[in-house]
């Protein structure tokens, strides 16, 4: 475990009180929850036995996984301001905290419903194109309770998730996958996170959004 990973579990073991800042900001790592499905958004070092054999991402129905913990960051070359709240409309990357992998997506077919792979691709947090998602949310900012929508650049695909899931050595997992479609299978929430404010830099105080 490195020290960012070594930040984020006593931070969330010690129990920060939420922020009076409503907004998703750079810099700030979080589990992004599909409330239809239940599901957080995760990945791990499984590899996918078909299409890209990239690292599997899937949804899970555990909460408090750690291999759901997801970095929200700008895109190469445009990093966004740490502290700074999101903007609707706004590309962003989402890197894996685990495995320094980013949220991708590309013209594979996914393992179990033939839609389009989605994929964790990349080393320490540097990959390609497939790797930018736009944010679509209503109004100015992508605020904590929002269920935004998080529409992939390159294919115009949305993040979603399938009723498939998986078998061993993955059992009970969701499958997740870019739709062409918006739907309740393509919302998705902030809940447990470490959220960085603006006005406390250089020298952030960091936040747990637990709100179920």
């Amino acid at each position: 475990m490195n020290f960012r990973h070594l930040v984020i579990f006593f931070l969330n073991a010690l129990g920060y009180g939420t922020s009076a800042n409503t907004y998703v900001s750079c810099g700030s790592v979080t589990k992004l929850f599909n409330p239809h499905y239940r599901v957080r958004l995760h990945s791990h070092d499984v590899k996918y036995g078909s299409g890209s054999g990239q690292q599997s991402v899937t949804g899970t129905p555990t909460q408090d996984d750690y291999n759901s913990n997801w970095l929200i960051k700008g895109k190469a070359g445009h990093p966004c301001d740490r502290g700074l709240p999101i903007k609707c409309g706004d590309e962003i990357r989402l890197e894996h905290i685990s495995t320094q992998r980013n949220l991708h997506s590309h013209h594979f077919s996914s393992p179990l419903s033939d839609q389009q792979e989605v994929s964790a691709f990349g080393e320490e947090g540097e990959g390609d194109t497939g790797d930018v998602w736009t944010v679509v949310c209503d109004g100015d900012y992508w605020n904590r309770s929002d269920k935004v929508l998080l529409r992939h650049v390159d294919t115009d695909a949305y993040l979603g998730v399938t009723t498939q899931t998986y078998g061993r050595p993955i059992s009970g997992q969701s499958e997740v996958v870019g739709l062409m479609r918006q739907g309740v299978q393509t919302k998705w929430q902030t809940m447990e996170g470490v959220f960085i404010m603006q006005s406390e830099l250089p020298t952030p105080k960091l936040y747990e959004h637990t709100e179920l």
